[in-house]
Protein backbone atom coordinates (compact mmCIF):
# COMPACT_ATOMS: atom_id res chain seq x y z
CA UNK A 1 0.00 0.00 0.00
CA UNK A 2 2.79 2.35 0.92
CA UNK A 3 4.67 1.42 -2.28
CA UNK A 4 1.63 2.33 -4.38
CA UNK A 5 1.43 5.68 -2.55
CA UNK A 6 5.10 6.40 -3.32
CA UNK A 7 4.52 5.70 -7.02
CA UNK A 8 1.55 8.06 -7.04
CA UNK A 9 3.68 10.78 -5.42
CA UNK A 10 6.45 10.30 -7.97
CA UNK A 11 3.92 10.53 -10.81
CA UNK A 12 2.52 13.78 -9.38
CA UNK A 13 5.99 15.27 -9.14
CA UNK A 14 6.71 14.29 -12.76
CA UNK A 15 3.48 15.96 -13.87
CA UNK A 16 4.35 19.15 -11.98
CA UNK A 17 7.81 19.23 -13.52
CA UNK A 18 6.23 19.39 -16.98
CA UNK A 19 4.68 22.87 -16.53
CA UNK A 20 6.77 24.91 -18.94
CA UNK A 21 6.49 28.66 -18.34
CA UNK A 22 7.22 31.27 -21.04
CA UNK A 23 7.96 34.82 -19.89
CA UNK A 24 6.67 37.62 -22.13
CA UNK A 25 7.97 41.18 -21.71
CA UNK A 26 7.17 44.39 -23.61
CA UNK A 27 8.07 48.09 -23.64
CA UNK A 28 6.32 50.62 -25.85
CA UNK A 29 9.38 52.74 -26.78
CA UNK A 30 13.03 52.12 -27.66
CA UNK A 31 14.18 54.60 -25.03
CA UNK A 32 16.54 53.04 -22.49
CA UNK A 33 16.71 49.63 -24.18
CA UNK A 34 20.43 50.10 -24.86
CA UNK A 35 21.15 50.21 -21.12
CA UNK A 36 22.83 47.25 -19.43
CA UNK A 37 19.72 46.60 -17.28
CA UNK A 38 16.53 47.90 -18.86
CA UNK A 39 12.78 47.61 -18.33
CA UNK A 40 12.57 44.28 -20.17
CA UNK A 41 15.25 42.82 -17.90
CA UNK A 42 13.38 44.05 -14.82
CA UNK A 43 10.12 42.46 -16.00
CA UNK A 44 11.87 39.18 -16.74
CA UNK A 45 13.64 39.15 -13.38
CA UNK A 46 10.33 39.54 -11.52
CA UNK A 47 8.71 36.79 -13.60
CA UNK A 48 11.66 34.42 -13.04
CA UNK A 49 11.45 35.02 -9.30
CA UNK A 50 7.74 34.20 -9.35
CA UNK A 51 8.33 30.99 -11.35
CA UNK A 52 11.08 30.02 -8.89
CA UNK A 53 8.61 30.44 -6.02
CA UNK A 54 6.35 27.88 -7.74
CA UNK A 55 9.11 25.32 -8.16
CA UNK A 56 7.37 22.97 -5.73
CA UNK A 57 4.41 22.99 -8.13
CA UNK A 58 6.65 21.84 -10.96
CA UNK A 59 7.03 25.21 -12.73
CA UNK A 60 10.11 25.69 -14.93
CA UNK A 61 11.16 28.58 -17.14
CA UNK A 62 11.68 27.89 -20.83
CA UNK A 63 15.03 29.18 -22.12
CA UNK A 64 13.55 31.17 -25.02
CA UNK A 65 13.12 34.94 -24.53
CA UNK A 66 9.96 36.61 -25.78
CA UNK A 67 10.88 40.31 -25.60
CA UNK A 68 9.14 43.05 -27.61
CA UNK A 69 11.13 46.26 -27.15
CA UNK A 70 9.69 49.32 -28.85
CA UNK A 71 6.26 47.84 -29.70
CA UNK A 72 2.87 49.21 -28.64
CA UNK A 73 0.42 47.08 -26.69
CA UNK A 74 -2.42 48.41 -28.81
CA UNK A 75 -1.51 46.14 -31.72
CA UNK A 76 -0.73 42.45 -32.20
CA UNK A 77 1.93 43.20 -34.83
CA UNK A 78 4.78 42.20 -32.52
CA UNK A 79 7.50 39.69 -33.49
CA UNK A 80 8.03 38.16 -30.04
CA UNK A 81 4.28 37.78 -29.42
CA UNK A 82 3.88 36.15 -32.82
CA UNK A 83 6.69 33.72 -32.00
CA UNK A 84 5.11 32.97 -28.60
CA UNK A 85 1.74 32.17 -30.17
CA UNK A 86 3.42 29.88 -32.71
CA UNK A 87 5.24 28.02 -29.92
CA UNK A 88 1.96 27.66 -28.03
CA UNK A 89 0.30 26.16 -31.10
CA UNK A 90 3.29 23.79 -31.39
CA UNK A 91 2.72 22.62 -27.79
CA UNK A 92 5.99 24.01 -26.41
CA UNK A 93 4.43 26.18 -23.67
CA UNK A 94 2.07 25.34 -20.77
CA UNK A 95 1.89 28.72 -19.00
CA UNK A 96 2.53 32.35 -19.97
CA UNK A 97 3.87 34.69 -17.26
CA UNK A 98 3.87 38.49 -17.55
CA UNK A 99 4.72 41.30 -15.15
CA UNK A 100 1.36 43.06 -15.68
CA UNK A 101 -1.68 42.33 -17.82
CA UNK A 102 -1.10 45.37 -20.04
CA UNK A 103 2.31 44.00 -21.03
CA UNK A 104 0.51 41.32 -23.04
CA UNK A 105 -2.07 43.67 -24.57
CA UNK A 106 -3.82 47.00 -24.02
CA UNK A 107 -6.68 46.18 -26.36
CA UNK A 108 -9.70 44.29 -25.00
CA UNK A 109 -10.45 42.79 -28.42
CA UNK A 110 -6.85 41.65 -29.00
CA UNK A 111 -6.66 40.22 -25.51
CA UNK A 112 -9.78 38.17 -26.13
CA UNK A 113 -8.16 36.71 -29.23
CA UNK A 114 -4.99 35.88 -27.31
CA UNK A 115 -6.94 34.21 -24.47
CA UNK A 116 -8.87 32.20 -27.05
CA UNK A 117 -5.55 30.89 -28.41
CA UNK A 118 -4.44 30.06 -24.85
CA UNK A 119 -7.66 28.19 -24.06
CA UNK A 120 -7.51 26.23 -27.30
CA UNK A 121 -4.15 24.75 -26.28
CA UNK A 122 -4.88 24.55 -22.55
CA UNK A 123 -2.30 27.22 -21.65
CA UNK A 124 -2.75 29.11 -18.38
CA UNK A 125 -1.94 32.79 -17.91
CA UNK A 126 -0.38 34.49 -14.87
CA UNK A 127 0.33 38.15 -14.03
CA UNK A 128 3.04 38.56 -11.38
CA UNK A 129 1.61 41.74 -9.84
CA UNK A 130 -2.10 40.94 -10.31
CA UNK A 131 -3.06 37.56 -8.86
CA UNK A 132 -6.09 35.82 -10.41
CA UNK A 133 -7.09 32.46 -11.81
CA UNK A 134 -8.27 32.41 -15.43
CA UNK A 135 -9.98 29.04 -15.00
CA UNK A 136 -12.84 30.52 -12.94
CA UNK A 137 -15.59 32.92 -14.04
CA UNK A 138 -14.66 35.43 -11.30
CA UNK A 139 -11.03 35.34 -12.45
CA UNK A 140 -12.05 36.09 -16.03
CA UNK A 141 -14.28 38.97 -14.85
CA UNK A 142 -11.39 40.42 -12.85
CA UNK A 143 -9.09 40.05 -15.81
CA UNK A 144 -11.51 41.82 -18.18
CA UNK A 145 -11.95 44.68 -15.71
CA UNK A 146 -8.19 45.12 -15.43
CA UNK A 147 -7.83 45.03 -19.19
CA UNK A 148 -10.62 47.56 -19.69
CA UNK A 149 -8.72 50.00 -17.49
CA UNK A 150 -5.52 49.24 -19.42
CA UNK A 151 -7.25 50.09 -22.69
CA UNK A 152 -8.73 53.24 -21.16
CA UNK A 153 -5.27 54.26 -19.97
CA UNK A 154 -3.83 53.69 -23.47
CA UNK A 155 -6.52 55.89 -25.04
CA UNK A 156 -5.96 58.65 -22.47
CA UNK A 157 -2.20 58.55 -23.11
CA UNK A 158 -2.87 58.79 -26.86
CA UNK A 159 -5.09 61.86 -26.38
CA UNK A 160 -2.47 63.54 -24.20
CA UNK A 161 0.25 62.88 -26.76
CA UNK A 162 -1.89 64.28 -29.58
CA UNK A 163 -2.71 67.39 -27.54
CA UNK A 164 0.98 67.88 -26.74
CA UNK A 165 1.99 67.57 -30.38
CA UNK A 166 -0.69 70.07 -31.42
CA UNK A 167 0.49 72.56 -28.76
CA UNK A 168 4.12 72.16 -29.85
CA UNK A 169 3.30 72.75 -33.50
CA UNK A 170 1.19 75.82 -32.71
CA UNK A 171 4.33 77.27 -31.08
CA UNK A 172 6.37 76.38 -34.17
CA UNK A 173 8.36 73.62 -32.49
CA UNK A 174 9.43 70.41 -34.15
CA UNK A 175 7.26 67.69 -32.59
CA UNK A 176 9.33 64.69 -33.58
CA UNK A 177 9.22 62.25 -36.43
CA UNK A 178 11.57 61.73 -39.35
CA UNK A 179 13.54 64.86 -40.36
CA UNK A 180 13.22 65.82 -44.02
CA UNK A 181 16.04 66.27 -46.52
CA UNK A 182 17.83 69.52 -45.72
CA UNK A 183 17.49 69.36 -41.93
CA UNK A 184 19.04 67.45 -39.04
CA UNK A 185 17.76 67.21 -35.46
CA UNK A 186 19.66 68.96 -32.66
CA UNK A 187 18.91 67.26 -29.34
CA UNK A 188 21.44 69.16 -27.24
CA UNK A 189 18.90 71.67 -25.88
CA UNK A 190 15.87 71.25 -23.61
CA UNK A 191 13.78 70.17 -26.62
CA UNK A 192 14.84 68.84 -30.03
CA UNK A 193 14.85 71.29 -32.91
CA UNK A 194 15.55 71.30 -36.63
CA UNK A 195 18.90 72.67 -37.83
CA UNK A 196 19.93 73.21 -41.44
CA UNK A 197 22.16 70.65 -43.12
CA UNK A 198 23.91 72.94 -45.60
CA UNK A 199 24.91 70.23 -48.08
CA UNK A 200 21.39 68.81 -48.23
CA UNK A 201 19.82 72.29 -48.23
CA UNK A 202 21.75 73.20 -51.39
CA UNK A 203 20.32 70.12 -53.10
CA UNK A 204 16.79 70.98 -51.96
CA UNK A 205 17.06 74.45 -53.49
CA UNK A 206 18.34 72.93 -56.73
CA UNK A 207 15.35 70.55 -56.82
CA UNK A 208 12.93 73.49 -56.48
CA UNK A 209 14.66 75.43 -59.24
CA UNK A 210 14.96 72.30 -61.38
CA UNK A 211 11.19 71.79 -61.25
CA UNK A 212 10.58 75.37 -62.38
CA UNK A 213 13.04 74.95 -65.24
CA UNK A 214 11.74 71.58 -66.44
CA UNK A 215 8.06 72.26 -65.84
CA UNK A 216 6.99 68.78 -64.63
CA UNK A 217 7.87 66.10 -62.09
CA UNK A 218 9.07 63.26 -64.30
CA UNK A 219 12.03 65.11 -65.88
CA UNK A 220 13.13 66.08 -62.36
CA UNK A 221 13.00 62.44 -61.28
CA UNK A 222 15.06 61.46 -64.33
CA UNK A 223 17.66 64.13 -63.64
CA UNK A 224 17.97 63.22 -59.96
CA UNK A 225 18.39 59.58 -60.95
CA UNK A 226 21.26 60.56 -63.26
CA UNK A 227 22.90 62.50 -60.44
CA UNK A 228 22.26 59.58 -58.02
CA UNK A 229 20.63 61.91 -55.50
CA UNK A 230 18.54 60.15 -52.90
CA UNK A 231 16.09 60.90 -50.11
CA UNK A 232 17.13 61.60 -46.52
CA UNK A 233 18.99 58.75 -44.88
CA UNK A 234 19.47 58.31 -41.16
CA UNK A 235 20.90 55.85 -38.64
CA UNK A 236 18.93 54.70 -35.59
CA UNK A 237 20.78 55.80 -32.46
CA UNK A 238 19.01 53.85 -29.70
CA UNK A 239 17.18 50.59 -29.06
CA UNK A 240 17.67 47.13 -30.45
CA UNK A 241 17.84 48.50 -33.98
CA UNK A 242 20.69 50.85 -33.07
CA UNK A 243 23.04 51.38 -35.99
CA UNK A 244 20.49 50.36 -38.62
CA UNK A 245 20.36 52.66 -41.64
CA UNK A 246 16.97 53.83 -42.88
CA UNK A 247 15.81 55.95 -45.81
CA UNK A 248 18.13 56.89 -48.66
CA UNK A 249 15.72 55.64 -51.32
CA UNK A 250 15.75 57.01 -54.89
CA UNK A 251 13.35 59.86 -55.67
CA UNK A 252 10.09 59.21 -57.48
CA UNK A 253 7.22 61.50 -58.49
CA UNK A 254 5.48 61.03 -55.15
CA UNK A 255 8.53 61.85 -53.00
CA UNK A 256 9.41 64.83 -55.23
CA UNK A 257 5.86 66.16 -54.87
CA UNK A 258 6.03 65.76 -51.08
CA UNK A 259 9.33 67.65 -51.02
CA UNK A 260 8.05 70.48 -53.21
CA UNK A 261 4.88 70.97 -51.16
CA UNK A 262 6.44 70.74 -47.67
CA UNK A 263 6.05 74.12 -45.89
CA UNK A 264 8.94 73.21 -43.56
CA UNK A 265 11.30 74.52 -46.24
CA UNK A 266 9.94 78.07 -45.89
CA UNK A 267 10.13 78.02 -42.09
CA UNK A 268 6.58 76.81 -41.42
CA UNK A 269 5.12 73.97 -39.35
CA UNK A 270 1.94 72.33 -40.67
CA UNK A 271 -0.71 70.67 -38.50
CA UNK A 272 -4.17 69.53 -39.60
CA UNK A 273 -4.43 71.94 -42.52
CA UNK A 274 -3.02 74.97 -40.67
CA UNK A 275 0.51 76.37 -40.85
CA UNK A 276 2.45 78.13 -38.11
CA UNK A 277 5.71 80.07 -38.07
CA UNK A 278 8.43 77.59 -37.10
CA UNK A 279 11.47 78.07 -34.90
CA UNK A 280 13.75 76.61 -37.57
CA UNK A 281 15.53 78.51 -40.33
CA UNK A 282 13.97 78.37 -43.83
CA UNK A 283 16.13 77.09 -46.68
CA UNK A 284 13.88 78.03 -49.65
CA UNK A 285 12.77 81.57 -50.46
CA UNK A 286 9.04 82.18 -50.15
CA UNK A 287 8.80 83.54 -53.70
CA UNK A 288 10.40 80.40 -55.16
CA UNK A 289 8.15 78.18 -53.03
CA UNK A 290 5.02 80.05 -54.20
CA UNK A 291 6.04 79.76 -57.86
CA UNK A 292 6.47 76.02 -57.46
CA UNK A 293 3.05 75.66 -55.80
CA UNK A 294 1.42 77.60 -58.64
CA UNK A 295 3.09 75.42 -61.26
CA UNK A 296 2.15 72.23 -59.41
CA UNK A 297 -1.50 73.26 -59.35
CA UNK A 298 -1.40 74.21 -63.02
CA UNK A 299 0.19 70.89 -63.96
CA UNK A 300 -2.77 68.86 -62.79
CA UNK A 301 -2.45 68.34 -59.03
CA UNK A 302 -5.93 69.86 -58.76
CA UNK A 303 -7.92 66.93 -60.11
CA UNK A 304 -7.55 67.71 -63.80
CA UNK A 305 -8.25 71.43 -63.73
CA UNK A 306 -5.72 71.93 -66.51
CA UNK A 307 -7.66 69.52 -68.73
CA UNK A 308 -10.89 71.42 -68.08
CA UNK A 309 -9.33 74.69 -69.30
CA UNK A 310 -12.08 75.04 -71.90
CA UNK A 311 -11.73 78.84 -72.07
CA UNK A 312 -8.06 78.59 -73.18
CA UNK A 313 -6.40 80.57 -70.37
CA UNK A 314 -2.87 80.53 -71.83
CA UNK A 315 -1.34 82.73 -69.14
CA UNK A 316 -2.81 81.07 -66.08
CA UNK A 317 -0.07 80.81 -63.44
CA UNK A 318 2.22 83.18 -65.40
CA UNK A 319 0.47 86.57 -65.32
CA UNK A 320 1.11 88.82 -62.32
CA UNK A 321 -0.02 92.30 -61.34
CA UNK A 322 2.97 94.65 -60.90
CA UNK A 323 0.99 97.15 -58.82
CA UNK A 324 0.36 94.81 -55.88
CA UNK A 325 2.50 91.77 -56.70
CA UNK A 326 -0.40 89.30 -56.76
CA UNK A 327 -1.26 86.78 -59.43
CA UNK A 328 -3.94 87.52 -62.00
CA UNK A 329 -6.55 84.82 -62.44
CA UNK A 330 -8.59 83.96 -65.50
CA UNK A 331 -12.29 84.79 -65.43
CA UNK A 332 -15.05 85.70 -67.85
CA UNK A 333 -18.15 87.84 -68.05
CA UNK A 334 -21.43 87.51 -69.91
CA UNK A 335 -24.93 86.25 -69.28
CA UNK A 336 -26.19 82.71 -69.77
CA UNK A 337 -27.67 83.55 -73.19
CA UNK A 338 -24.97 86.00 -74.31
CA UNK A 339 -21.38 85.57 -75.44
CA UNK A 340 -18.78 85.03 -72.72
CA UNK A 341 -15.81 87.44 -72.72
CA UNK A 342 -12.56 86.26 -71.17
CA UNK A 343 -10.56 88.46 -68.76
CA UNK A 344 -7.66 88.34 -66.35
CA UNK A 345 -8.19 90.01 -63.01
CA UNK A 346 -5.93 90.61 -60.00
CA UNK A 347 -6.61 88.21 -57.14
CA UNK A 348 -6.19 90.99 -54.56
CA UNK A 349 -8.89 93.03 -56.29
CA UNK A 350 -11.19 90.00 -56.28
CA UNK A 351 -10.61 89.27 -52.57
CA UNK A 352 -10.42 92.79 -51.17
CA UNK A 353 -12.28 94.94 -53.67
CA UNK A 354 -11.35 96.97 -56.73
CA UNK A 355 -10.21 99.91 -54.57
CA UNK A 356 -7.29 97.88 -53.25
CA UNK A 357 -5.60 97.55 -56.66
CA UNK A 358 -5.51 99.96 -59.65
CA UNK A 359 -5.45 97.05 -62.11
CA UNK A 360 -8.87 96.45 -63.51
CA UNK A 361 -10.02 93.67 -65.77
CA UNK A 362 -7.57 92.85 -68.54
CA UNK A 363 -8.93 91.41 -71.82
CA UNK A 364 -7.53 87.89 -72.05
CA UNK A 365 -7.25 87.59 -75.83
CA UNK A 366 -5.38 90.88 -76.08
CA UNK A 367 -2.78 90.18 -73.41
CA UNK A 368 -2.26 86.62 -74.73
CA UNK A 369 -1.71 87.98 -78.24
CA UNK A 370 0.91 90.43 -76.91
CA UNK A 371 2.81 87.63 -75.17
CA UNK A 372 2.75 85.34 -78.21
CA UNK A 373 3.97 88.24 -80.37
CA UNK A 374 6.83 88.76 -77.89
CA UNK A 375 7.90 85.17 -78.52
CA UNK A 376 7.62 85.65 -82.30
CA UNK A 377 9.87 88.72 -82.16
CA UNK A 378 12.73 86.58 -80.90
CA UNK A 379 13.23 85.39 -84.47
CA UNK A 380 13.70 88.96 -85.77
CA UNK A 381 14.72 91.06 -82.72
CA UNK A 382 18.44 90.32 -82.53
CA UNK A 383 19.15 92.20 -79.25
CA UNK A 384 16.30 90.37 -77.50
CA UNK A 385 17.44 87.04 -78.90
CA UNK A 386 20.99 87.76 -77.78
CA UNK A 387 19.80 88.46 -74.24
CA UNK A 388 17.75 85.27 -74.03
CA UNK A 389 20.62 83.31 -75.55
CA UNK A 390 23.05 84.80 -73.03
CA UNK A 391 20.76 83.79 -70.16
CA UNK A 392 20.55 80.24 -71.51
CA UNK A 393 24.33 80.03 -71.89
CA UNK A 394 24.81 81.42 -68.37
CA UNK A 395 22.53 78.73 -66.96
CA UNK A 396 24.48 76.01 -68.78
CA UNK A 397 27.79 77.55 -67.71
CA UNK A 398 26.73 77.69 -64.03
CA UNK A 399 25.73 74.02 -64.01
CA UNK A 400 28.86 73.12 -65.97
CA UNK A 401 31.02 74.89 -63.39
CA UNK A 402 29.39 73.18 -60.38
CA UNK A 403 29.52 69.78 -62.07
CA UNK A 404 33.18 70.26 -63.01
CA UNK A 405 34.00 71.15 -59.40
CA UNK A 406 32.28 67.97 -58.24
CA UNK A 407 34.24 65.94 -60.81
CA UNK A 408 37.55 67.42 -59.63
CA UNK A 409 36.64 66.78 -55.98
CA UNK A 410 35.80 63.16 -56.78
CA UNK A 411 39.14 62.69 -58.54
CA UNK A 412 41.03 64.13 -55.56
CA UNK A 413 39.09 61.86 -53.21
CA UNK A 414 39.92 58.81 -55.33
CA UNK A 415 43.62 59.72 -55.30
CA UNK A 416 43.61 60.04 -51.49
CA UNK A 417 41.69 56.78 -51.03
CA UNK A 418 43.99 54.85 -53.37
CA UNK A 419 47.05 56.24 -51.59
CA UNK A 420 45.65 55.29 -48.19
CA UNK A 421 44.75 51.83 -49.52
CA UNK A 422 48.34 51.27 -50.69
CA UNK A 423 49.72 52.31 -47.29
CA UNK A 424 47.39 49.89 -45.48
CA UNK A 425 48.26 47.06 -47.87
CA UNK A 426 51.99 47.25 -47.08
CA UNK A 427 51.47 47.49 -43.33
CA UNK A 428 50.87 44.74 -40.80
CA UNK A 429 47.49 43.05 -41.07
CA UNK A 430 45.12 43.63 -38.14
CA UNK A 431 41.37 43.41 -37.64
CA UNK A 432 41.14 47.20 -37.67
CA UNK A 433 43.19 47.56 -40.87
CA UNK A 434 41.07 44.90 -42.59
CA UNK A 435 37.93 46.85 -41.75
CA UNK A 436 39.51 50.07 -43.06
CA UNK A 437 40.52 48.35 -46.30
CA UNK A 438 36.99 47.05 -46.81
CA UNK A 439 35.56 50.52 -46.14
CA UNK A 440 38.02 52.12 -48.61
CA UNK A 441 37.12 49.62 -51.34
CA UNK A 442 33.45 50.43 -50.87
CA UNK A 443 34.06 54.19 -50.91
CA UNK A 444 36.27 53.96 -54.01
CA UNK A 445 33.57 51.99 -55.84
CA UNK A 446 30.90 54.58 -54.92
CA UNK A 447 33.13 57.48 -55.99
CA UNK A 448 33.97 55.77 -59.29
CA UNK A 449 30.26 55.24 -60.07
CA UNK A 450 29.46 58.85 -59.25
CA UNK A 451 32.44 60.09 -61.30
CA UNK A 452 31.11 58.24 -64.34
CA UNK A 453 27.70 59.93 -63.95
CA UNK A 454 29.27 63.37 -63.48
CA UNK A 455 31.54 63.05 -66.53
CA UNK A 456 28.55 61.94 -68.59
CA UNK A 457 26.62 64.99 -67.44
CA UNK A 458 29.54 67.27 -68.37
CA UNK A 459 29.44 65.78 -71.85
CA UNK A 460 25.71 66.49 -72.09
CA UNK A 461 26.27 70.11 -70.99
CA UNK A 462 28.98 70.53 -73.60
CA UNK A 463 26.53 69.25 -76.22
CA UNK A 464 23.85 71.66 -74.93
CA UNK A 465 25.85 74.69 -76.02
CA UNK A 466 23.56 76.65 -78.37
CA UNK A 467 24.83 78.78 -81.21
CA UNK A 468 23.13 81.89 -82.53
CA UNK A 469 22.15 80.07 -85.73
CA UNK A 470 20.51 77.29 -83.72
CA UNK A 471 18.64 79.87 -81.65
CA UNK A 472 17.38 81.65 -84.76
CA UNK A 473 16.29 78.32 -86.25
CA UNK A 474 14.46 77.38 -83.04
CA UNK A 475 12.19 80.45 -83.25
CA UNK A 476 12.06 80.86 -87.03
CA UNK A 477 9.09 78.56 -87.60
CA UNK A 478 7.31 79.32 -84.32
CA UNK A 479 4.07 80.20 -86.17
CA UNK A 480 3.73 76.75 -87.73
CA UNK A 481 4.49 75.05 -84.43
CA UNK A 482 2.04 77.26 -82.56
CA UNK A 483 -0.83 76.68 -84.98
CA UNK A 484 -0.43 72.90 -84.80
CA UNK A 485 -0.93 72.88 -81.02
CA UNK A 486 -4.23 72.64 -79.19
CA UNK A 487 -4.87 75.32 -76.49
CA UNK A 488 -3.72 73.08 -73.63
CA UNK A 489 -0.43 72.35 -75.44
CA UNK A 490 -0.01 76.05 -76.26
CA UNK A 491 -0.33 76.88 -72.54
CA UNK A 492 2.24 74.21 -71.70
CA UNK A 493 4.68 75.58 -74.29
CA UNK A 494 4.33 79.07 -72.82
CA UNK A 495 5.17 77.70 -69.35
CA UNK A 496 8.30 76.07 -70.80
CA UNK A 497 9.45 79.32 -72.41
CA UNK A 498 8.31 81.96 -69.90
CA UNK A 499 8.74 82.29 -66.15
CA UNK A 500 6.51 85.37 -65.56
CA UNK A 501 4.40 87.90 -67.42
CA UNK A 502 4.08 91.16 -65.48
CA UNK A 503 1.34 93.68 -66.27
CA UNK A 504 1.81 97.27 -65.13
CA UNK A 505 -1.60 98.94 -65.17
CA UNK A 506 -0.15 102.39 -64.35
CA UNK A 507 2.26 102.44 -67.28
CA UNK A 508 0.13 100.21 -69.50
CA UNK A 509 3.07 97.89 -70.25
CA UNK A 510 3.67 94.15 -70.31
CA UNK A 511 7.04 92.63 -69.33
CA UNK A 512 7.81 89.06 -70.37
CA UNK A 513 10.57 87.20 -68.50
CA UNK A 514 11.93 84.22 -70.39
CA UNK A 515 13.30 81.15 -68.65
CA UNK A 516 17.07 80.67 -68.92
CA UNK A 517 16.39 77.28 -70.51
CA UNK A 518 13.68 78.50 -72.89
CA UNK A 519 15.67 77.92 -76.09
CA UNK A 520 16.56 74.38 -75.04
CA UNK A 521 12.89 73.78 -74.19
CA UNK A 522 11.75 74.97 -77.61
CA UNK A 523 14.40 72.89 -79.37
CA UNK A 524 13.26 69.82 -77.43
CA UNK A 525 9.65 70.58 -78.36
CA UNK A 526 10.55 70.85 -82.04
CA UNK A 527 12.37 67.52 -81.87
CA UNK A 528 9.26 65.94 -80.32
CA UNK A 529 7.09 67.35 -83.11
CA UNK A 530 9.55 66.09 -85.73
CA UNK A 531 9.54 62.60 -84.22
Amino acid sequence: MSGRRRNQTAGTAEQKASIRCAIYTRKSSDEGLDQEFNSLDAQRESAEAFIASQKAEGWTCVPDHYDDGGFSGGSMERPALDRLLRDIEAGKVDCVVVYKVDRLSRSLMDFARIMEAFDRRGVSFVSVTQQFNTTSSMGRLTLNILLSFAQFEREIIGERIRDKIAAQKRKGKWAGGVPVLGYDVDRSGPSPRLVVNEAEAARVRQVFQMYLDKGSLLPVVTELSKREWRNKSRVIQTGKRKGKSLGGKPFDKCSIYQLLTNPVYVGKIAHKGATYDGEHQPIVEAALFDQVQTLLKTNGRTGGADVRNKYGALLRGLLRCKSCGHSMTHTFAGGRNSRAYRYYRCIKAIKSGAACCPTGTLPAAEIERVVVEEIRTLATDRPLLSRVLAEAQASIAAEHESTTKERDALKRQLERDHRELRELAVGSATTESAAQIAHLHERIADAARRLSVVESRIGELDADTITRDEAVAAFADIDTLWQNLIPREQARLLRLLISTVEYDATAGTVAVTFRPTSIRALLARRLEEAA
